[in-house]
């Protein structure tokens, strides 16, 4: 019987790397979450079926045939999960990078209270990234252009949705390559949280940051190719003015963290091992700080790369190749933080006498 914990030992620790219990927690925490996120996506879906109905929508600009709102619906659902996963990348964005940053003393609501909604909030936007990305493969099953049993139609359709590089058709061979990159990023680094039994607090924390990369490829995603911010106006001014609040809070973030270890201290940059350190921390800041500038600039100038109804516009001025160099470095960003922040390992423990 003394044998007995030292042998069920390992299959404990294996089990508990990754933790179920805060999951399960947090996905029942974030029920009411979704479901205020269901009623603005139906929300949503009404509003876009009633402006292809009235002829209004922007979309049937770019794309006529879509004018019939009853036999192309899965297509507007899958535009309504879009919209409202974006707006709630943007509240989950916000809610982080709050809950990261120096507390401020007129902010009533406790860092553990922020911290759970950011959790909740993240769920809750992988769940619209994956309903979005799932209604428009059902479309494409529906739509069956070439004419294939439901084999050939399921595949194809698989494929041209969830597999990168494959969808070849107008903007979308850039569109949909930078949202399916935005969703298979955002569900390991978004769900890092329940791994730090095994990754340990600091690498988590620093895998997580990545996830302002997952934002800034869904806003491109949507910016650039989105049909329905497609041409200036009000409404793709609104959706650039409301980065304004992300940057500036990356900046205060990282100005001012809320862990006094991450906090730029120039004096350490007299020490040759902190030097690069510094250097790249500093460049980090100046660049945010750019960023908020060139997005106040874009909103008050108009010249935020929307298209002019009936002038024919360039053409794609980000190419796949491009996408995949960049996603490449990315990785090999994260492959060096891995490497630099991994847990050591734990030697056996020494036999008792």
């Amino acid at each position: 019987m003394a044998e007995a914990p030292h042998s069920t030992l390992p299959a404990a620790a294996r089990r508990s790397r990754f933790d179920w219990p805060a999951l399960r927690a947090d996905l029942r925490a974030a029920v009411p979450d979704a479901t205020a996120a269901l009623v603005i996506t139906a929300g949503l879906f009404a509003w876009l079926y009633a402006r292809v109905e009235s002829g209004t929508s922007m979309t049937l600009q770019v794309m006529p045939y879509l004018a019939d709102a009853d036999q192309y619906w899965m297509y507007w659902l899958c535009q309504a999960f879009g919209w409202s996963g974006l707006l709630w990348a943007w509240i989950t964005v916000v809610l982080g990078l709050a809950r990261s940053s120096a507390r401020p003393g007129w902010l009533r609501v406790s860092a553990v209270r922020i911290e759970r909604w950011h959790r909740t909030t993240s769920l809750t936007t992988i769940g619209l990234m994956t309903a979005h990305a799932a209604m428009f493969f059902a479309e494409l099953v529906r739509a069956n252009e070439d004419g294939k049993g439901w084999a050939g139609r399921l595949s194809t359709a698989f494929a041209e949705v969830f597999v990168p590089g494959v969808y070849s058709s107008g903007t979308g061979r850039t569109a949909i390559l930078l949202g399916l990159l935005a969703l298979y990023l955002a569900v390991p680094l978004g769900l890092a949280y329940y791994l730090r039994r095994a990754t340990g607090a600091r690498l988590w924390r620093a895998l997580h940051r990545f996830v302002v990369v997952v934002y800034v490829l869904s806003v491109w995603h949507t910016l650039l190719y989105g049909t329905n911010v497609w041409y200036d106006g009000a409404f793709r001014t609104t959706v650039w003015l409301l980065q304004v609040p992300v940057a500036a809070l990356l900046l205060a973030r990282l100005l001012a963290p809320a862990r006094p270890g991450e906090r730029l201290r120039v004096r350490d940059a007299a020490r040759r091992s902190g030097a690069l350190s510094t250097v790249s921390r500093l460049a980090g800041r100046v660049a945010v700080a750019a960023g908020v500038v060139v997005l106040l600039a874009v909103a008050a100038t108009g010249r935020d790369g929307g298209r002019t109804p009936g002038v024919t516009g360039a053409g794609l001025n980000v190419e796949r190749w491009q996408v995949w160099t960049g996603l490449a470095v990315l990785l090999a960003v994260i492959a060096v933080v891995v490497y630099r922040l991994r847990p050591a390992r734990r030697g056996p423990a020494p036999e008792r006498s």
